[in-house]
C-alpha cells in the first residue's frame, strides 16, 4: 500500500529546502507539501480561529506542485489531516527548517510545532532543522538523513505519543561525526534589549542575541550540534513534573471541599404523598 508524507515548514513556502527534502522523501511514498505564504518562525503552536483559512494550489521554485495557505504551520496539518488532502497523512515531516531548534528552543518553534499537532492526531512525526542560516545553505545532506528516517518510520513503524526532533550540522557528509540519540539541553543565549527611534521620534525595540553553546552538558541536542554530529532528539508531550505530584500533594492548601448538607425535603412531594395515602 502506497504511503502519504506530507511536508510542510515554517520557513514559507519560498524555502528553498522544499524541494530537496521533497525529491527524496518521493523515493518512499506519495508527498504532499502544504506551506505557509510567508514565515512563521518563532509562531509556536498557533492556530487560526477567528477567521477563514485560505489554501490554494502553487508549484515549487523547483518545479513540484504543492499548497499554500495564509496560515500558520500548525494550520497546515491540521488542513491536511482534517481533510484537505484525499489521503491522510502516514509520516508528517515540519522542515527542513534554517537555523537548529535545541533545547528550549522548541517551545517557540512553529518547525516542532507542526510536528507536535502530527503528534496529536496520532501520525507519526519528525521535526527537521539545519545548523545554518542563509541563501547558501545546502539541504542535501540534511534531506537524505530525513529520507532514511521517513524510510525506518515507516517500515517499522512508531510509538503515538512521541515526536523526534532531529537538528542536522551544515557539513559535507564525510565530515559529520556521527548520529547521537540525545534529550534536551540547555541553549543559553546573550539577549539584548536595542531602543531605537524610528523617523517620527518614537521608540522601538529589537530583542534577541546570539546563542552560547560552549558549556553545553554530554548527551544534549546542544552538545551533538556542538561535536558535529546529527542529534535526534524523542519529545513527548506530557510536560507534568512527575516529581512534583507527590510534594504538592503534602501542601497544605487551605481549602476543604464544601460540607454536603442533608437535601431538605420537598414541600410539595410531601403533599402529592399526603394525597396518594386519602
Amino acid at each position: 500500500m502506497t504511503k502519504h508524507i506530507l511536508i510542510t515548514n515554517d520557513d514559507g513556502i519560498e524555502s528553498d529546502a522544499l524541494g530537496v527534502l521533497h525529491d527524496a522523501l518521493s523515493a518512499f511514498g506519495e508527498v504532499d507539501v502544504i506551506a505557509p505564504e510567508r514565515n512563521w518562525s518563532g509562531a509556536s503552536h498557533s492556530i487560526t480561529l477567528f477567521r477563514p483559512l485560505r489554501c490554494r494550489p502553487t508549484v515549487l521554485r523547483t518545479g513540484q506542485p504543492a499548497y499554500m495557505t495564509d496560515g500558520s504551520p500548525t494550520d497546515c496539518v491540521r488542513l491536511a489531516v482534517l481533510g484537505f488532502l484525499k489521503q491522510k497523512p502516514d509520516l508528517i515531516v515540519s522542515g527542513i527548517n534554517r537555523g537548529a531548534n535545541l533545547g528550549d528552543d522548541i517551545t517557540y518553534s512553529g518547525t516542532v510545532a507542526a510536528a507536535m499537532e502530527g503528534l496529536l492526531s496520532n501520525i507519526p512525526s519528525i521535526a527537521v532543522s539545519i545548523g545554518a542560516f542563509g541563501a547558501n545553505t545546502d539541504f542535501s545532506v540534511a534531506s537524505e538523513f530525513t529520507a532514511l528516517l521517513a524510510k525506518n518510520i515507516l517500515e517499522k513503524g512508531f510509538v503515538h505519543d512521541a515526536l523526534l526532533n532531529v537538528n542536522i550540522p551544515h557539513l559535507p557528509r564525510e565530515r559529520i561525526a556521527g548520529v547521537e540519540v540525545t534529550r534536551l539541553g540547555k541553549r543559553n543565549y546573550r539577549d539584548q534589549l536595542v531602543e531605537r527611534l524610528d523617523p517620527y521620534g518614537n521608540p522601538y525595540y529589537w530583542v534577541g542575541g546570539p546563542a552560547v553553546g560552549d558549556d553545553a552538558e554530554p548527551g544534549t541536542d546542544v552538545a551533538a550540534m556542538r561535536d558535529g554530529k546529527i542529534s535526534v532528539t524523542p519529545i513527548a508531550l506530557d510536560l507534568t513534573s512527575h516529581e512534583l505530584l507527590d510534594v504538592l500533594a503534602k501542601w497544605d492548601w487551605g481549602w476543604t471541599a464544601p460540607v454536603e448538607l442533608p437535601a431538605e425535603p420537598d414541600p410539595d412531594e410531601e403533599t402529592r404523598g399526603a394525597s396518594r395515602r386519602l
